[in-house]
């Protein structure tokens, strides 16, 4: 009877194991650290989308995942200590916004995973070894920065067919930026163009940019996306209208502010999308075999309300290729 009962208990216990297990599992509170390069205010619509993707996929904050959220306020060489910050809260994965917080990151830690929802050339910076095979801790999404300003610079020249000068305001001590300014110097170079370089490395920069490009007569804007330039949205579109500068963006937020077109991928989307490598990772993928995505989804977003306000017309074609007027 003994031998019995012993084995009766055996089998009720190897039964309950992977009941237990998947009660442990399901104990488990994930923490994700999410360095950004702005507050959670002026990035609700990024952050509410990684949320219900996350939600969709298992995990809900105050149940079984945490995040911890740090903002550079658009200043870079923050980005460091940020990311030392949460290594040291031992979160179990971190999320990036563009190539100074994918690097700090990295160099932060070689162990924790390490998502990019934004980064504009992984390869040539360092990131990763390869889009197909990353090779470390860092995998994500790549928003084709480089290729995306060509296609930029030629809707600024389809707007206004007599464009000979453009101004380009760009952070050039973000390392990504130099690739992509000479991609618009190639591009407006082959349009006919001349192309004027504003560096700018700091929001007290933006004025003196904005009087240097009247200055050599700019008749358009093209600005890069980058912490100073996220950081000071309203201030860059109420610059460029002060300025009459028709500009061009690579995020919404600055239509909805008041720039006169923006062209680039979805912001919220590319975050939905940094979730499901989160949630590959947590159940055991290693980011180094995860492939590097491109972006799938692009906008391009005209406001008519601005382009009656510096006195264009747009053209029927580009309105029509549109996905959002801003009447």
């Amino acid at each position: 009877m003994r031998l019995i009962g012993l084995a009766v208990a055996l089998t009720v216990s190897l039964a309950l194991a992977p009941l237990a297990a998947e009660a442990q599992q399901t104990g488990k509170v994930y923490r994700i650290g999410i360095l950004e390069l702005r507050n959670p205010d002026l990035n609700a619509a990024n952050l509410n989308a990684f949320r219900q993707a996350l939600l969709a996929l298992g995990y809900k904050e105050g149940q079984n995942l945490q995040i911890m959220y740090r903002s550079s306020d658009g200043l870079d060489e923050r980005f460091p200590g940020l990311a030392s910050e949460l290594v040291g809260l031992k979160v179990d994965l971190i999320v990036t916004r563009g190539t100074p917080a994918a690097l700090a990151a990295k160099n932060a830690t070689r162990t924790i995973p390490v998502v990019m929802a934004f980064s504009g050339d992984p390869v040539r910076t360092g990131l990763v070894v390869s889009l197909g095979r990353p090779g470390g801790n860092v995998t994500g999404l790549s928003g084709l920065n480089v290729e995306l300003y060509a296609k930029r610079v030629e809707l600024l020249k389809e707007l206004r067919p007599r464009l000979t000068r453009l101004a380009g305001l760009f952070n050039m001590g973000n390392p990504v930026l130099p690739l992509q300014w000479k991609e618009v110097q190639r591009a407006a170079r082959s349009l006919g163009i001349q192309s004027q370089l504003l560096d700018v490395r700091r929001p007290e920069d933006l004025p003196r940019a904005f009087d240097a490009a009247t200055k050599e007569r700019a008749e358009a804007l093209i600005v890069a996306i980058d912490g100073v330039t996220l950081g000071n949205l309203r201030p860059i579109a109420e610059l460029a209208a002060k300025h009459r500068l028709p500009s061009i963006y690579a995020v919404r937020e600055y239509a909805d502010l008041g720039g006169l077109i923006t062209y680039g991928w979805s912001d919220p989307h590319q975050y939905q999308q940094a979730a499901t490598f989160v949630d590959k990772i947590f159940k055991g993928a290693k980011p180094a075999d995860l492939a590097i995505e491109q972006p799938t989804k692009f906008e391009l977003i005209i406001n008519m309300k601005t382009a009656k306000a510096l006195g264009l017309t747009i053209p029927s074609m580009l309105l029509l290729r549109a996905d959002h007027v801003i009447e």
